[in-house]
This record gives C-alpha cells, structure tokens and sequence, in this order.
C-alpha cells in the first residue's frame, strides 16, 4: 500500500532525518503498518520489553500447616490431601522486582511448568496508583505500635514509577502489561484495579496492549462515605477494567448472580413475560439478580466498611476478599491458574486458594511477602481443620542472579566464564559498596578491600553467601597485621555464622561485625541520598531436646536484632512540649516524650527478646531437599544445584493482630530412623526480615 503523504509532509519527515531528530508522532500510522490504531504518547516510550532470564531460586517450601500433634515424616506420604507430594503445581510467591519476574517466567524454563498446569487463565493487578501513596506500615512491638518505613529499594521503584508523573507510570505499567499478555493463556482474562487519577490513560493502554476489541468492562466499585468536597462532585468509585485475551474467554453468568433486594421483589413480579402470580415471584427470587457494571455491594481499600472487613481488620491494606471472589469465580474454574503480580498482603492468592485455583503472586516488599505467607498459612490450617484439599507453597527469589543482572553480569555464559564475569564485576562494585558503607578504599591492606572508623572493611562475594572459612580468613589477616576490629559485608551469610564466629574472634583479640549489603547499593541515588543501610545480622540462639525415643523439641532461647530508624536524642528535638514519639533506636522500641515543661523522658517498650519475633519455623531435617534449578545452556534444559538447600517449613508459630501470643517451643517431632540431623530454624522478626539458624542434633 503506497504512503499517501503530500510534498510538504515528506519535505519534513526527511528533514527530520537529516537533523537526526525523531519523526513527529502524527506520521506513525502513515509509515509504519503494524501502528496501533490508538496509541498512547509519551517522552521515552519505546516498544522493548524486557527478556532477560533469571533462574528462581527456592527460599522455603510450605506443604502442610503447623500440627499440634506429633509430626512424623508420614505428613510428606503420598496419601496426603496436599502439598507437592500429591504431585501437579505448586503455588508460587515471588519476591523481586515483577518486570524481572514477568520476563523470567515468560521466557525461561518455568513457562512449561506454567502451561503443563493448564496455562495463567487470570491476572489480576491493583497497582500503585496513587502519586501520594504511604507505604510505611504499622506494626506492634512490645505492646506498642512502631512505624515501619518502606524499605530504600521499595521508595526508589515507587519513584521511579512516579518520578516523571505519569509519564513513568505508564512506561512502568507498559512493560508490564506487554509481559503479562506474553503469559496469558489464549482464553485468559486480566483485570487492572486503577482510580479517577489514571483510569482514562490505563484505558487507552490496556486497548494498545490487547486491542480494543479485547474489552469486556469497565466496572464501577462505588462506595459511600463523607464528603466535603466544594468544587468537585465527590468522588465515589474505583474502575476495574476487564479485558479478554480471546472471545473464548471463560464467563460463568450464574456465578455473577446476587439475590435480589426485597424491596425489588414485588417489582419483579411482573418482570417474567408480564406474569405477576406466585411462582414468577418463586422463580425469580431463584435464579437471583446478573450484576451490572456498577457494583455496590463490593469496597475498595480503606473505603471496606468494618462490618464487612473480615480479615481486613489483619490485613489493613487488603482489597474486599469479595471482589477477588467474584472476578474469579466468573472468569475461571475449579484449577484455573491465578496470578496477581502486586500482591500486598495477598488477597488474591488467600481467595484463590479457598477456590480451589492455584496461584501465582509477587511483590518487591519483603514484608508484603511474610506478611502474605502467614495468610496463606492460615488458609492452609482453616482449610486442612475442615477437611478441605489445598496446595503445597514455595517462596521464590531471584537472589544472587538479580545481582548479577544488576551488575551487568551476561548469565548466558557457560558456568566457568559466568563466576569470572561476576568476579570482575564484583571488584567494579567493591568501590561502590565502600562508598555506600562510608569506607575508603584500602588495596594495601591484605585480605581487605577498606577501612572505616579504625576498622578493616571485608566485601563478601556478589554470587554466593559468606563462609564461615572466609571469615576465619579474614581474622587471620587481621591477627597479621594486628587488627583488632574489622567489619565483612555480605549480601548473604552461611546459616548460623554470627555467634560462634564472633566468639572466635573475641578469643583471638578481634571485635567482629557482620553487616547485611542491601540490594539498595546497586541505585547510586540511594548511595549519593545516603540512604543505604547495612543492618547487622541478626542474633538467634535455639536448643533441640530429645525427651524419649526419636522425640525432638525445638526451643528458642534469645534473638536479638539492631535496627535503628531514628535517633531518640534527635527524636527528642524535634517533639513540642508534651509531645510523644515512639521510635526505634539501637535494636530497641523507644517512647521519647517531653513534658510540658520541656523535660525529656525516654521509656523502653521492648522488655524482652521476644518482641522482636513475629515469626518462627522449624526445618527437622534440613540439607534433605538440594535447590536444583534449571538453566537454558546451548538450546538445552540443564538441572544445576546451587550448593543451597530448600527450607521445608514443617512447623511454625506466628502472631496476628487479633493474637499477639508466640510460642517459643515447638511441637514434638518424631524421627523414625535414628542418627545425626540437622535442624534449621528461621526467625522472622516484625519487619519481615529472617534470621536462620542450623544446629545438628543426634537422635537416638
């Protein structure tokens, strides 16, 4: 088809090309076929998505709820109502920036997994639409409620989405979308949760991405509430946008039936072809109302009324579990695979899962990804006391290759050429890494990359976890040249590495600290704000007591973290006469108040160790189950240990909102076979971050 442009027209374009500028976007649909017939603009835009490939790695695998009764390696028989045992899909909740997520699992090996499970048939997404959103969190420590900020990587993804307005925004969400219908099933459905602020544009983009045609609706979640509004007319209602992947599409229409108000049953008396006697009125009371487009019975957020928030009481930020109900009862069935890659605290995933619909779900926030795991336990633990089937969970990351990827390191060279990659790599960032951690580089100094405030600065290796022989190495050196205090960073540490080292260190006459490198020293904004924080790994000390014959108890006997968000000197500054301030300064929960007459008082709130615990579990037979992942090398699948093993999380204790209590012993384990195992422990402390802990223990 030739190009209808008039002289002037291609005088222009062609001058545009000479001058090397772009061509104005009015000619795209002139020169260029596969033009969207209505497309969004904005500065930047580009139509690449993201391919990269990153291998999941397996934090911890959940088959079965915490059992009061004995625990006895017959829970993993194969006659089990769930978990992997019972073969067929695990659920899924990722942790990790989705776009990398999306991009994996569209174009690397889990993708046969996804379609051997019958293909994602739904998505669901509400995300962060809201330009002056908080994302700090409140949570309870010792008897008080303390706030716990967005960590740097979550404000630094949040500003990146808004940092240009909506133009970044929607360059954000683009991507994702593209990936997304990358994944959809060809009869899958997606449903995007947005307000009044971008409602018109996600409109226009979603009908880019998938087509106009695709649209089903726009559905109305209004709600109700006071307003004050002088220059406006209240607004009263979110938008979900329903959009099609075919017209093949599931639609169950009995599944959207309500019952009618009583109120319009006598109106409906005379609705079915003009009968008005009894049995229209039985029939119709029956067969119920089809919902429209405008949805009144359903809120949204904060707007969720108390005497239908059911678990929003515990999940603050949660959308109505009714909604998620009825988007997916509608538009799937009993096995349909469900996905929500902004989950929060994990509605989607808890709705699916009473559904019977296997999920997947991710999140940046590591505390989005604890706080949604102890839901979907006690889905787990409502389910199983009733009697009802439900699936084994993995928590996945991308771990040490998300790092690589950061780094720039090509993970599609073979193994040997890849670790020598991640090495020079690695010395690039040692400066980085220094300057975040306000240390000066010191090359001349033997076994150590700089020093800070007197002490010897160790950087641990981008791609695998510090060592308990790198560290004895490192007090080596130290002792050489007669150091006596030195910090190793590390963005992983070999499980249980803290007391015992720096105890052997101690003896040899060296002050020991070990510091987490956040993923935040991969943002130089971060690093220049002077916003990365290395927190201290933490402190945990267990026992495991046999009572009788193959009978096992873990106990837990201290933990002890280091978190400091303000200063309670400056806190103490800052307040106004009779004012108060609860904070955390030096690992502890602090209530700074001043008087009215100006008199500062500083009251200690945590009064023991188990304040900081929000969360436990045991692994009985830890080293059992290898992290095998798999790799695209050549055009061929290949199976590869890390040299890491999977957390099975066979026992656990948690505190809720509305149950504050934490055991500190477990149940009674029973081991069948004696000899030596070892016993992993995990502690998750109210943040969300996790300390783990492995002792061995002979069982006769």
């Amino acid at each position: 088809m030739p190009i209808e442009l008039n002289d002037q027209e291609r005088e222009e374009i062609a001058a545009a090309v000479r001058a090397g500028r772009p061509l104005p976007a009015r000619y795209r649909a002139s020169l260029f076929e596969d033009a969207p017939e209505t497309e969004l603009i904005w500065p930047g835009k580009t139509s690449e998505v993201e391919r990269i490939v990153l291998p999941f790695q397996s934090i911890e695998h959940i088959d079965e709820p915490r059992s009061e009764t004995i625990v006895t390696p017959s829970l993993f028989s194969m006659d089990s109502l769930s978990g992997r045992q019972s073969g067929g899909w695990t659920n899924k909740l990722i942790w990790g920036d989705n776009k990398l997520i999306l991009s994996s699992l569209s174009n690397g090996p889990m993708r046969s997994e996804i379609e051997e499970a019958g293909g994602l048939k739904l998505v669901y997404i509400d995300p962060p639409f809201d330009v002056g959103a908080d994302f700090s969190v409140d949570v309870e420590v010792g008897g008080s409620e303390v706030t716990k900020e967005a960590s740097v990587v979550e404000q630094f993804a949040y500003r990146d989405t808004w940092g240009r307005g909506r133009d970044s925004f929607l360059a954000m969400l683009y991507e994702r979308l593209m990936l997304m219908k990358q994944l959809l099933h060809q009869d899958g459905t997606i449903w995007v949760h947005c307000d009044w602020r971008l409602s018109g544009a996600i409109r226009l983009l979603m009908d880019e991405v998938f087509g106009a045609d695709a649209f089903i609706n726009d559905i109305a979640i209004c709600y109700s509430g006071p307003t004050n509004q002088k220059r406006n007319f209240p607004r009263k209602h979110d938008t979900v946008f329903f959009y099609a992947m075919s017209d093949q599409y599931c639609f169950n229409l009995e599944e959207t039936r309500v019952e009618y108000k009583k109120s319009n049953l006598a109106t409906g008396k005379t609705s079915l072809a003009g009968r008005a006697d009894d049995e229209a009125l039985l029939e119709l009371d029956a067969r119920g109302k089809q919902v429209e487009d405008y949805w009144l019975d359903i809120r949204s957020g904060s707007h969720i009324p108390k005497s239908v928030r059911q678990e929003a009481d515990e999940y603050p930020t949660l959308k109505d579990p009714k909604l998620l109900e009825r988007i997916i009862k509608t538009c799937t069935n009993p096995g349909d695979l469900v996905a929500d890659f902004f989950c929060g605290s994990g509605t989607t995933p808890a709705v699916a899962e009473r559904l019977n619909r296997p999920w997947i779900s991710a999140d940046l926030g590591r505390f989005a990804i604890h706080t949604t795991r102890k839901r979907m336990i006690t889905v787990q633990r409502e389910r199983a006391a009733e009697e009802l089937p439900y699936r084994a969970f993995e928590i996945l990351n991308l771990g040490s290759y998300e790092r690589q990827y950061f780094a720039g390191v090509d993970l599609s060279l073979p193994e040997e050429q890849r670790a020598a990659s991640s090495a020079q790599r690695q010395e690039q960032f040692i400066s980085l890494i220094l300057q975040a951690y306000g240390a000066q580089r010191a090359e001349q100094l033997s076994g150590f990359h700089g020093t800070r405030d007197n002490a010897a600065v160790f950087v641990g290796p981008l791609d695998a976890p510090v060592t308990q022989d790198d560290v004895r190495r490192v007090i080596d050196s130290a002792k050489q040249a007669s150091i006596t205090r030195i910090d190793v960073l590390g963005f992983e540490f070999e499980m249980g590495i803290k007391p015992a080292m720096a105890d052997e260190a101690r003896i040899e006459g060296v002050s020991l600290s070990l510091r987490y490198i956040p993923n935040d020293v991969f943002d130089r904004r971060a690093i220049a704000k002077g916003d990365v924080q290395f927190l201290d790994v933490g402190y945990l000390e267990v026992k495991a007591e046999q009572s009788k014959k193959g009978e096992v108890v873990v106990k837990l006997l201290d933990f002890g973290v280091f978190y400091s968000q303000d200063d309670a000197d400056a806190a103490a500054a800052g307040l106004k006469n009779g004012g108060s301030r609860v904070i955390i300064d030096g690992g502890q929960v602090v209530r700074v108040s001043k008087s009215k007459q100006g008199k500062v008082a500083k009251e200690l709130l945590t009064k023991s160790w188990k304040d900081w615990i929000d969360y436990w579990a045991v692994d009985f037979d830890f080293e059992s189950q290898k992290e095998i992942i798999r790799l695209e090398q050549d055009g061929l699948k290949v199976d590869t240990w890390t040299g890491r093993y999977i957390f099975e999380n066979q026992w656990q204790d948690f505190r809720s909102r509305g149950n504050r209590e934490l055991q500190t012993s477990s149940a009674k384990h029973t081991y069948d076979t004696p000899g030596t195992y070892k016993i992993a422990v995990k502690v998750v402390d109210v943040f969300g971050n996790d300390t783990t802990k492995v002792v061995e223990l002979k069982v006769k």
